[in-house]
């Protein structure tokens, strides 16, 4: 156990248990599982495991609640949303310490995180009063048609370990905010942020059962019950393609509404016209957020030859300069990855490349001692082939490929059944929006590598997934259209 004592205070202040029908419960038998500190090994605490009978309970829970939520007047959902997203601002070091313990990441990036993720909740506050309708004239004449946008229902979400917080407010606002119910399963690895969430939003005035948490390391046994019962209406998933899949085929059983926000594999391209010290900011952004632990982290560096040597010398020195540690720890860029399987898939990764002619540039060798820890990686002359160009990393590892055009930067980019996100600097604006055009992604970053914000659409086409989360589309995901015909005599 850790015996920091402010680490301490912070977990203690943590439930435990299930969160189901607006009340703490131990899990089915009592059955607990442990969250570990990936920075040391070491156990923090322990959290209830639920069973499948626990997941129905809280199906049952938020079937019992639906009608109560989507009742409330739009402005009262607002409300309790915004006052959820106070709560997070007057906790966010709490937040934060607690997100860095059992994910990794550093204090600073935990808080930016914490913000982040509130913006959902005020976004979704002033979107839960937009809901609107319609009303129009048949064109002959002779019926008029009535619109109305009622909630989907009873939701169901799964969420990743990478954005703890962030994954769950994108998907909990918008269902609070169309009136939805809904069950969410946090990760196993860092389930206390969510049920850290779930008592914020309890104390903001959500009432009981219109969210229910419920941590489970038997994904699989616990979930599918819930998607084939019927009382479900939606499954929003965020995580890997194969598990998306996987719940799509179990969410056609019932005709569930699906959205998925799965793998990704973002090329980073450079072309020589680029102001290359801004595609250098661009890169660490978009390689280095969350130890390079994102869907939308830069995978695929493909750099035109005129400007490569200078790309590649100043990334290298830029990485080479992060320092590596425990996230609470002062000064620390750079935390550990989320456990040793995440550590043993990066070494693999680099060792192939590194097998089949890559050179490295800075980093390539995993450190030694506690915490699952890989250094800020720069590699060159990565073959087209190697499997960093087409697995998702998940770590802090930039391979350069050079090419020597737009278009084989363009083909090389498209090249891969992953859609989610594509970086570009350039500063021709024609150029610039010839790629964008062509690029298939679901979204791009033109001369920035940040493109995540509550007020956009995020998501992804080819199998990075279906739907939209955030934006103005953000709350379509969670309303059905209702028509009404009017007789009309005139």
């Amino acid at each position: 156990m850790t015996t920091n004592a402010d680490e301490r205070k912070v977990l203690e202040a943590v439930p435990t248990g299930l969160f189901i029908g607006g009340a703490w419960r131990p899990a089915e038998n009592g059955a607990t599982t442990t969250v570990e500190d990936p920075a040391t090994g070491e156990v923090l605490t322990e959290v209830a495991d639920a069973s499948p009978a626990d997941g129905m309970d809280a199906l049952a829970a938020a079937h019992a609640a639906q009608p109560g939520i989507a009742a409330l007047p739009p402005r009262q959902r607002s409300e309790i949303l915004y006052r959820a997203y106070q709560l997070l601002h007057e906790r966010v070091d709490d937040l934060a310490m607690l997100m860095t313990l059992e994910m990794g990441k550093p204090l600073a990036e935990a808080k930016g995180e914490v913000v982040y993720a509130s913006e959902f909740l005020r976004w979704f506050a002033e979107e839960a009063v937009r809901i609107d309708g319609g009303y129009q004239v048949a064109p002959n004449g002779q019926t008029r048609f009535l619109t109305i946008r009622q909630p989907v229902g009873v939701c169901v979400f799964v969420t990743p370990w990478n954005f703890p917080l962030a994954m769950g407010t994108r998907k909990i606002a918008p269902a609070i905010a169309a009136g939805c119910a809904s069950v969410i399963k946090p990760a196993p690895q860092t389930p206390l942020t969510m049920l850290a969430f779930a008592q914020v939003l309890a104390d903001a005035g959500l009432p009981g059962g219109a969210l229910n948490v419920i941590n489970a390391t038997d994904a699989g046994a616990v979930i599918e019950p819930i998607i084939r019962d019927g009382r479900a209406r939606k499954i929003s998933f965020t995580g890997s393609t194969p598990v998306g899949k996987k719940l799509l085929e179990q969410a056609a059983d019932k005709v569930l509404r699906s959205s998925l926000e799965l793998g990704g594999n973002a090329s980073f391209i450079v072309l020589d016209d680029a102001d290359v010290d801004a595609a250098i900011e661009g890169a660490m952004v978009a390689k280095m957020r969350n130890m390079g632990e994102a869907c939308t982290a830069a995978n695929r560096f493909y750099v035109q030859r005129g400007v490569v040597e200078e790309f590649t010398a100043k990334l290298a020195e830029r990485m080479g300069a992060l320092k590596v540690g425990r996230g609470t720890e002062e000064g620390v860029n750079v935390g550990p990855l989320i456990d040793a399987k995440g550590r043993d898939k990066v070494t693999d990764l680099v060792a192939d490349a590194v097998a089949n002619g890559a050179s490295i540039a800075i980093g390539g060798t995993a450190h030694d001692g506690p915490g699952y820890f890989y250094p800020p990686t720069v590699l060159t002359d990565v073959p087209a082939d190697s499997r960093l160009n087409h697995e998702e990393i998940f770590g802090p590892v930039a391979p350069i490929t050079v090419v020597d055009s737009e278009t084989e930067a363009l083909d090389a980019a498209n090249a891969t059944e992953f859609g989610l996100v594509n970086y570009v600097y350039t500063r021709d604006l024609n150029r610039a929006l010839r790629i964008a055009e062509n690029l298939e992604s679901g979204m791009i970053g033109l001369n920035t590598g940040l493109v995540s914000n509550p007020a956009a659409p995020f998501g992804g086409v080819k199998q990075s997934g279906l739907g939209r989360e955030g934006g103005n589309v953000g709350i379509d995901e969670f309303l059905e259209t209702k028509y009404v015909a009017i007789g009309f005599s005139g």
